[in-house]
């Protein structure tokens, strides 16, 4: 039943990859990971998701459509949490939940997930570490498997289609620096596909913390030597079927199928092999929200759809019909909308799969003895794994992902004027307010000055000449300019000053 490569034990059922010939493959590496780059034709359509061809391919009408306005309004709301992710996650878990089960907007999903992995924590507290990573030749054994695994994986994917291209390349970064910073594990073939799907929403750095999280956080322990923690969760699913559903468990035991038989591949690749494609973006949004119990309840639904039934009993007699039909799910059973569905009413909570683990965790020890290899704690959901490592504020800052240099504009000298302006912005007190004087002296292009009752004229007193007081001559400075000046002083008038007022009043 099963093989060792490597030091590492598989199931033979589990290698349900399509192989490709060598000639067929490179009459397919002209098509490359860039289409234009590498001579895509056009009678090779893709279809939304990247894939030319193969059973994942999605054709018109497989998919549920969402209308653009509520793809922009569900935009809005994720940016809004992205940009608050803390806050949320703590207070408002509940609405991330619901709003990761309808569906993350496609030009948000890579960001989201890396948010909800807790890769982009583990990124910026490991600054650097990927490029020291990369940089690193790797151990020989590891690259040879790796890179006898690249072809396989997503072959009718463009990213993926061509030897040597920039997804294969990037894939084999992300593989190369996992065994460099795991080597206690090394690689598993199961991983490859998982970083390939990060890979096609994120960038290699960002693809490997992704890695890194669902590796040590999502599924400890299923990618080490022995595959023991795989054979574990194979119990808890068989468990979990019996309430569940009882028919399809009773047939399962009567037959002796083990549950490693059919659940290896669709738990080590969280359903990317086995689902259309669009449901394996609706699985992962859950499943890196919620944890484990989303990829066992993915498991509960197609046994039970598809042994659920005295009718369907009928038609898998023994063995090896049952493993065909398990091999074969219907795909109505894998639609999007359908599957979806059923995996939220599947009656399965955390902590069911917390206290199943410990049972079998107790008969294995009873039968088989202890584990191997001791992985780390399982955490169920993002929000566990927050709280378990609370971030820093500048962790969560969102990064651009395209930076544009602009140039800056040449400084303008500052008028004189323009200078005067800045300085008043920049002071911190407001002067007062300065009175308005009406210039004396003005145009004749000014607006006239606002009415003003005149002072009244000084008393005319007969007989005497008197200096003009100084109040006075304020008053006539502030007559008009266009008054005719005062005549100068007459001969007559300088001769009258010397008289007494009796005969200034005779003379006059």
């Amino acid at each position: 039943m099963a093989n060792t490569e490597n030091g590492r034990r598989q199931s033979a059922d589990t290698r349900s990859i399509r192989t490709i010939s060598s000639s067929h493959m490179d009459d397919e590496s002209s098509l490359g990971s860039d289409s234009e780059i590498n001579g895509f034709t056009s009678d090779r359509q893709t279809d939304k998701y990247g894939f030319i061809g193969g059973a994942q391919q999605c054709t018109e009408g497989q998919t549920r459509e969402v209308p653009p306005e509520v793809l922009r309004q569900r935009e809005v709301k994720w940016l809004d949490m992205l940009g608050q992710w803390d806050k949320w996650m703590i207070k408002r878990f509940n609405k991330v939940r619901l709003r990761c089960q309808k569906g993350i907007p496609p030009a948000l999903r890579g960001r989201a997930w890396l948010y909800l992995s807790g890769g982009k924590m583990k990124k910026e507290q490991n600054n650097g570490k990927f490029q020291e990573l990369d940089s690193q030749p790797g151990d020989p054994k590891w690259l040879d498997v790796i890179e006898k695994d690249l072809h396989r994986q997503f072959p009718f994917h463009e990213m993926f289609v061509s030897r040597g291209g920039h997804g294969q390349q990037d894939l084999f970064r992300v593989l190369k620096a996992y065994t460099l910073y795991r080597p206690e594990e090394g690689y598993c073939q199961a991983q490859a596909p998982i970083a390939a799907v990060l890979l096609m929403h994120m960038p290699a750095e960002d693809a490997f913390w992704g890695l890194v999280q669902i590796c040590e956080k999502y599924l400890p322990g299923y990618y080490s030597p022995g595959l023991e923690a795989i054979q574990l969760d194979g119990e808890i699913l068989f468990a979990l079927l019996r309430r569940v559903s009882p028919l399809a468990y009773r047939h399962l035991e009567k037959h002796k199928i083990d549950p490693i038989l059919y659940m290896t591949e669709w738990f080590m690749c969280a359903f990317s092999r086995t689902l259309p494609w669009a449901s394996v973006l609706r699985v992962w949004d859950m499943f890196l929200c919620d944890g484990v119990k989303i990829i066992l309840r993915v498991g509960l639904v197609l046994l039970k759809c598809m042994l659920g039934t005295r009718e369907k009993l009928k038609a898998c007699q023994g063995q090896y019909e049952t493993m065909e039909l398990l091999r074969a799910v219907e795909p109505r059973y894998m639609q999007e909308g359908f599957l979806v569905r059923e995996i939220i009413e599947v009656p399965v909570t955390a902590r069911d799969v917390e206290r199943e683990h410990h049972t079998q965790l107790k008969r294995w020890r009873k039968n088989r003895g202890e584990l191997n290899f001791k992985p780390p704690p399982r955490m169920h959901g993002a929000r566990l794994i927050m709280l378990a490592e609370p971030p820093r504020r500048q962790d969560l800052q969102q990064n651009p992902t395209i930076v544009l240099e602009v140039p800056q504009p040449t400084p303008k000298l500052k008028t004189g004027k323009e200078d005067r302006k800045s300085k008043k912005k920049r002071s911190i007190k407001k002067a007062p307010p300065i009175d308005e004087i009406p210039n004396p002296y003005s145009l004749p292009n000014d607006p006239p000055p606002p009415p003003s009752t005149p002072p009244a004229p000084p008393p005319i007193r007969r007989g005497t000449l008197e200096t003009v007081p100084e109040t006075e001559t304020e008053v006539f400075h502030q007559q008009p300019p266009t008054d005719p000046p005062p005549a100068k002083e007459s001969p007559l008038q300088r001769s009258t000053q010397s008289l007494s007022s009796t005969e200034q009043d005779t003379y006059l």
